[in-house]
């Protein structure tokens, strides 16, 4: 199987031994696995300050930095995963994720974690498909 890796300075380098993005072809259309995004600032490389609905437009900022690495946008994608810190935190981070997918938003899981990378609040990753 033929993959791709997406990598951009727009977006927070891995902290880690894993990829942005990876991207696979499937019949006419490419798959994009765009790995969890936090509330890094890309050029600093450091936690945003700020409260769960501005940590939630930073991560949502990253994702759509790597998605248009890899052709994509936030129309493309048909799953997330979003990992709050506290379950408490869901309803400002839904209105802020609402706002980027108001119309047909991609079907989603939400999970409390007991803690996320840099003692983030919130953490989302994305599946997209591009045909």
């Amino acid at each position: 199987m033929e993959r791709s890796v997406i990598r951009t300075n727009q977006a927070p380098a891995a902290i880690g031994p894993y990829s942005q993005a990876i991207v696979v072809p499937v019949g006419d259309a490419r798959m994009i696995f765009c790995s969890g995004q936090v509330a890094l600032d890309p050029a600093t490389g450091t936690l945003i300050s700020g409260d769960i609905a501005d940590e939630t437009r930073r991560a949502l900022d990253n994702v759509i930095a790597v998605l248009a690495a890899a052709g994509a946008s936030l129309r493309d994608v048909v799953k997330t995963t979003v990992f709050l810190a506290d379950l408490g935190d869901f309803t400002a981070m839904n209105a802020v994720y609402g706002e980027r997918f108001p119309d047909s938003p991609p079907a989603r899981s939400t999970i409390q974690a007991a803690r996320l990378p840099r003692d983030a609040r919130v953490e989302i990753e994305v599946v997209a498909i591009v045909r």
